[in-house]
């Protein structure tokens, strides 16, 4: 198998993809590599849903604790986690399908963040005598 049919190759994994795939294999949960980098759980969450990316530093330290390369996690080539065992080949249709759910839920969190601060300006405006 080439890297072009990778389960984890750029065509069939984002970077977010690969850093969860990558914490699992290390049985690491979300909170716990937070802990381990010094990051807030939700910039582990952004960067699994490819929301963010992290910074160079972290992008090394994310790479050391996971036993992965960089060059893995950033394009799925390298030195990192093969296709999960009993894992199906996709088809196109379905693998537009999985990138429109991932560009979807990455949207709604990016909304559900620009509803947040509406909520927090209009409570001080709210708060705010005149």
């Amino acid at each position: 198998m080439n890297d072009e049919d990778s389960y984890f190759s750029n065509d069939n994994a984002t970077f977010g993809d690969r850093v969860a795939a990558a914490r699992d294999a290390q049985g690491l949960k979300q909170e716990e590599l937070a802990k381990k980098l010094g990051v807030k759980l939700k910039t582990i969450r952004g960067w699994e849903d490819d929301v963010d990316e992290p910074r160079a530093n972290k992008l090394s330290m994310i790479s050391g604790i996971l036993n992965v390369s960089m060059r893995w996690l950033l394009t799925g080539e390298g030195e990192g986690l093969g296709a999960p065992e009993g894992e199906l080949e996709l088809t196109g249709d379905v693998k537009d399908i999985l990138l429109e759910l991932r560009r979807t839920k990455a949207e709604f969190g990016r909304m559900t963040d620009h509803l947040g601060r509406l909520e927090k300006r209009l409570g001080k405006l709210l708060r705010t005598p005149e």
